[in-house]
């Protein structure tokens, strides 16, 4: 569901706490840096004296010794030698054949941005939900105090039915707001990357709420007119986090479809899924969710490495949908009196905790340097074994990323990640300026996240950044990128115009 990260009312985020902590202590800070220098480098440290010591030794050879040890390499067998020469080449050629391809972001983003008359400030939000007359004072002062606590600014956008008095929540204006912001972002993607929309093999779409038939994906197909044997897929239902599950699957295609380029496509649908009751915990999206979409181009070409954003490194995903608890504490339900709107939990925030510490536990050795994970292995050895009353060790996962996007799914989820991996107001200032400036728009969060990082400045060759998202079911999914360049922003990005401004002080 596309509530699946949305941040909680007071007495539900306190009911327990958000996040397990993960905070050490970093006290010795500096000697953790130079472990982790030593570890790094432990290889070349101990080879450099092993090479002086040889040559030292070959310095003091008598040229007897020298013609001896030659006369005794021609002892060995030829056969030998070729045969080793010969297993040596199909060892190579196996590996070569059968490694995963490389998959590259050859550019993203093409992020939507709506006009502005469709931005709804608080004012505007609040004297808008008070004229629908759906909701009860308590429910409109339960509103305003969300939008207060949120960290959301005054600029997001609500669809242009919901702008109406009063709305109007209808199918056609459902697939309107769908084409406008898809073909928007396609567009913005075909223009940017000069590609022509029949060279597109995979075509992934996902939107959790809004799942017409015929699909969103053949809206696509059908605006684009793509080829007849495109391989085109439509995930619905599937939350915050879908967007990372699209990216995962469009990989999956390029591993089998050689020379192919495959385009992902993440938004959701407002305009259908606006709740019209006075159910507490159903109101939250309202608050929160606010039009976006992003649109991104993926190729396995090794000719497209030089012209290619990003590499894509891993992706994990985690699925805690086997307990009952996790499965619903994001759930698509009538309210008492027929209403339909997404229920949240008092448990999310916990079972969030919960997938992020399943999520980072696989992660973890993918992507963290032998010192940490030596660190770990041995607090891990010392509490199982030898009943040391030590706290777990939490590995640093500053030193395997150079930045962090996210999901915006609200300022607690922001608040808690920031706090227990012990990140800096610089890490996570992406995911609070996307929230401010754009809302929660679900699983494109991520990639407005990434595009300011860009417009910043900040994104350098070598560089790895972390997406992290969550969804209903429940799940938490990564991906991580290593940057081919030193990326520049894309033209008419999301923050073209108003990245000077960023970042803003949000009041709390």
């Amino acid at each position: 569901m596309r509530a699946a990260t949305v941040e909680a009312p007071d007495e539900i985020h306190n009911n327990r706490r958000s996040v397990p902590d993960f905070l050490q202590s970093v006290n010795l800070k500096y000697v953790k840096l130079g472990y982790h220098y030593l570890m790094s480098h432990l290889f070349t440290l101990l080879l450099i004296p092993l090479i002086a010591l040889s040559l030292i030794e070959a310095t003091h050879m008598r040229p007897e010794e020298i013609h001896e040890i030659w006369l005794q390499l021609q002892y060995i067998n030829l056969v030998t030698v070729i045969g080793g020469l010969v297993l040596v080449v199909f060892i190579c050629t196996v590996y070569i054949i059968s490694r995963p391809r490389a998959i590259f972001l050859v550019d993203y983003y093409a992020c939507y941005r709506a006009p502005p008359h469709l931005k709804a400030s608080f004012q505007r939000f609040m004297k808008h939900s008070r004229l629908t007359g759906d909701f009860d004072e308590s429910s409109l002062e339960f509103q305003r105090k969300i939008l207060e606590r949120s960290g959301i600014g005054e600029e997001t956008y609500v669809p242009e039915a919901m702008q109406y008095l009063p709305p109007r929540p209808s199918m056609a204006n459902a697939r309107e707001e769908a084409e406008q912001v898809m073909f928007g972002a396609l567009d913005a993607l075909f223009r940017n990357t000069l590609m022509k929309p029949k060279d597109i093999g995979v075509l992934v779409v996902n939107c959790s709420l809004f799942n017409p038939t015929p699909s969103l994906s053949a809206m696509i197909v059908n605006k684009y007119k793509l080829r007849g044997n495109i391989k085109s897929f439509n995930l619905g239902g599937m939350g915050c986090s879908a967007g990372v599950i699209a990216i995962d699957l469009a990989r999956d295609m390029l591993q089998v479809h050689r020379s192919s380029y495959a385009v992902v496509v993440s938004t959701e649908n407002i305009t259908q899924n606006w709740y019209f009751g006075n159910n507490k915990s159903m109101l939250i999206p309202n608050c929160l969710f606010r039009m976006g979409g992003a649109a991104v181009l993926l190729s396995n070409k090794s000719s497209d490495r030089r012209r290619a954003k990003y590499k894509l490194v891993h992706v994990v995903r985690t699925h805690c949908g086997s307990e009952d608890k996790a499965f619903r504490c994001v759930y698509q339900e009538q309210d008492e009196v027929g209403k339909v709107g997404v229920s949240l939990s008092k448990d999310l925030m916990a079972i969030a905790g919960g997938a992020l510490k399943n999520n980072i536990t696989t992660l973890g050795p993918l992507v963290l340097p032998i010192s940490e994970q030596l660190l770990f292995f041995a607090t891990l050895v010392a509490r199982k074994f030898f009943n040391a009353k030590i706290k777990p060790y939490i590995p640093d996962f500053k030193l395997a990323f150079d930045h962090f996007c996210i999901h915006a799914g609200g300022r607690a989820v922001i608040d808690e990640l920031e706090k227990n991996l012990d990140l800096s107001p610089l890490h996570v200032e992406a995911s609070r300026m996307t929230l401010h400036r754009y809302g929660n728009t679900s699983s494109s969060s991520i990639w407005y996240e990434l595009a300011y990082i860009e417009a910043k400045g900040r994104m350098k060759r070598r560089n790895r950044v972390w997406q992290i998202a969550f969804g209903s079911g429940f799940k938490c999914n990564s991906a991580v990128w290593e940057a081919l360049c030193h990326v520049k922003p894309s033209p008419k990005g999301p923050w073209e115009d108003c990245i000077d401004r960023y970042p803003v002080k949000i009041v709390t």
